[in-house]
């Protein structure tokens, strides 16, 4: 499933193609997404200029003249890729946004967990799709929140603080704080597991029996993993590709996730998995306390 990594590195391959362009029509061909796909709304982005994309969380957003956006959800197998508009459509293709200069914004999804939807730019921070997601982990410094129509308020502010804050009066493990979409936004199973190996600290630990020292380092560990996932363009595990069809090559460089018997690059004991909240969790039981 693409977490935020993914949906940055989707953003920035993205970015230098997309804004000027103009948005000449769009072909629904099903609408039976997570959510129906609104035909009617949709096709209000006919006619509109792009002016920048964003990203909040693992969304995606197209921001358009006239006060609309573009709102794009991967789901768990979506792919969106710019071909040329007279490109077959491919199987799983449910909408295709055709834009000036012969070019067709291709969203795919055979799962069909996705979403793509049109809103008001000025009423996103308080849609229900956004109104309840936690800061962003990488702060200030993601070049993802800015754009032309401006940033969420309150996106900014994740630290150890902020987590120990949150797990105030909590004794669930640690690894279901960090899936918490309310507390952060946008980390997943995968970067969960590997922050935690990363801070070396067991992802079944309860939230109560962290210092606050740990929780800074637990903080940067997020941050660091996460950057540097968008520096390897993210992990294809299955489906995910950039918007020019590229895989990730973060796979290469996970330190435990889907490494189960294999040696710790730290400490050299054996990975090993246990299953949390329904998810496989990777980890070192010999370097995670």
């Amino acid at each position: 499933m693409p977490e935020l990594p993914e949906v940055e590195v989707l953003r920035r391959s993205l970015e230098p193609r997309l804004p000027g362009r103009w948005v000449r029509r769009i072909e629904v061909w099903n609408p039976a997404l997570r959510e129906p796909v609104d035909r009617r709304r949709l096709r209000q982005a006919v006619g509109r200029r792009i002016e920048g994309l964003r990203r909040r969380a693992k969304y995606l957003l197209i921001d358009l003249e006239g006060g609309r956006t573009l709102v794009v959800h991967l789901g768990m197998s979506g792919r969106l890729t710019l071909a040329g508009s007279r490109t077959r459509r491919q199987p799983h293709e449910h909408v295709g946004v055709y834009l000036s200069g012969g070019q067709r914004l291709r969203f795919r999804d055979p799962r069909r967990f996705g979403l793509v939807l049109l809103l008001a730019t000025s009423r996103l921070a308080g849609d229900r799709h956004f109104a309840g997601l936690g800061p962003e982990p990488l702060d200030g410094d993601d070049p993802g929140l800015s754009g032309p129509a401006g940033g969420f308020p309150g996106v900014v502010g994740f630290s150890g603080d902020w987590l120990r804050s949150r797990a105030a009066g909590r004794r669930g493990p640690v690894k279901n704080l960090l899936l918490d979409g309310r507390v952060v936004a946008g980390v997943g199973n995968i970067y969960a597991s590997e922050a935690l190996w990363r801070a070396g600290i067991h992802p079944g630990r309860s939230v109560a029996r962290i210092a606050a020292a740990r929780w800074d380092r637990l903080a940067e560990a997020v941050g660091d993993t996460l950057l540097r996932a968008i520096g390897e363009g993210g992990t294809t595990l299955n489906d995910f590709t950039d918007g020019a069809g590229r895989s990730g090559l973060f796979q290469i460089s996970l330190a435990v996730y889907d490494r189960e018997g294999e040696p710790c690059a730290r400490c050299a004991a054996p990975i090993r998995r246990l299953v949390q909240a329904g998810r496989s969790t990777f980890y070192c039981p010999g370097c995670q306390r």
